[in-house]
């Protein structure tokens, strides 16, 4: 009941604010583009770093082996557990997807342009990104196995663990910049990049950035060895696709909100060359930092980086307050 109150009230708050969603349309082939690219660009790094080829054989040095990886997973069988919720088994992939490209409309690329660019962008593109999470739930709990459940309950607890830091870091970056629009983020680090005075806050946003994601060494709810695959486990073809397109789409948006909160977005160098960077650092360490335990996660969580968080935004709001 509250999952459906919350799509209400964002609903109102859409049309509140005129924001249109059929104007992100054209966006939505770009971003796919770019997930399908970025599988290749992460697989031929972790074959670098591993001393083999990677992907080498279809099309130009393997640059086409994301789409024959698509054409082979919607050309399955799509198979439905006989236990499970039929309708919440189907509608939970469809969902995160949904919210992950959501997501996207508040992204500014350049200077005006933006979907929507509305004054409290950076609360919305949060607010957005928190209901991802209810997909993931509603599928563990909706496949009717154990695997599934587990997987979806670590996703969960990590998601909520992680959060509450990130909102923590949010409040010294919307206090320097005095706005809650992201374009106007953007803008007032044109003297100097954020990365600098708030340098401690980028480490601990990357670290967060990896456990939101999923990504090793925090891809707890997908633990091969433990929960097979985790929440999705039971999905195939056009199921699986939709989380696998989420959780790719996810990467690159966290990517996206690093460069705009700490490295000025457009100012100064392109987007897509401060992107690409992060998004090289999300994958070196996946190929170099072993997965952590699930105690240690949460203890990472709220006994290191949620006091770190909450120690240094009252560290930067002090000396805030006393020089400027």
């Amino acid at each position: 009941m509250f999952f459906f109150l919350k799509i209400l009230i964002i609903y109102i708050i859409l049309n509140y604010f005129n924001i249109d969603l059929l104007k992100g349309l054209p966006i939505i082939l770009p971003i796919l583009l770019a997930v399908a690219f970025f599988t290749v660009f992460e697989r031929k790094i972790l074959a670098s770093m591993q001393r083999r080829r990677g992907p080498n054989v279809v099309g130009l040095y393997g640059l086409l082996q994301a789409i024959a990886d698509a054409l082979k997973l919607l050309s399955k069988e799509t198979l439905i557990p006989s236990n499970s919720n039929i309708y919440i088994f189907i509608l939970s992939p469809i969902f995160t997807f949904f919210i992950s490209m959501l997501c996207w409309s508040l992204i500014p690329f350049k200077y005006n342009i933006v979907v929507s660019d509305i004054n409290l962008g950076i609360l919305f593109l949060f607010a957005f990104s928190s209901l991802g999470v209810y997909g993931i739930i509603m599928s563990g709990w909706s496949s009717n196995s154990k695997y599934s459940f587990l997987g979806a309950l670590r996703s969960s607890a990590q998601f909520i663990s992680y959060e509450i830091s990130m909102g923590l870091i949010l409040i010294p970056i919307i206090l320097y910049s005095q706005s809650f629009n992201i374009s106007e983020i953007i803008l007032n680090q044109n003297n100097i990049y954020y990365i600098i005075p708030l340098f401690s806050f980028f480490i601990l946003f990357f670290i967060i950035g990896l456990a939101e994601t999923n990504r090793i060494p925090f891809d707890l709810p997908e633990a091969e060895s433990e929960l097979v695959s985790g929440y999705n486990t039971e999905y195939s073809s056009i199921g699986f696709t939709f989380f696998f397109l989420a959780e790719y789409s996810n990467i690159i948006l966290m990517s996206s909100i690093i460069v705009i909160l700490f490295f000025g977005g457009w100012l100064y160098l392109p987007f897509s060359i401060k992107l690409l960077s992060i998004m090289f650092l999300f994958v070196w360490i996946r190929a170099t930092l072993p997965r952590y335990r699930y105690d240690q996660l949460m203890y990472l969580g709220w006994k290191v980086i949620l006091p770190l968080s909450l120690g240094f935004t009252l560290l930067s709001i002090s000396l805030f307050l006393i020089f400027i």
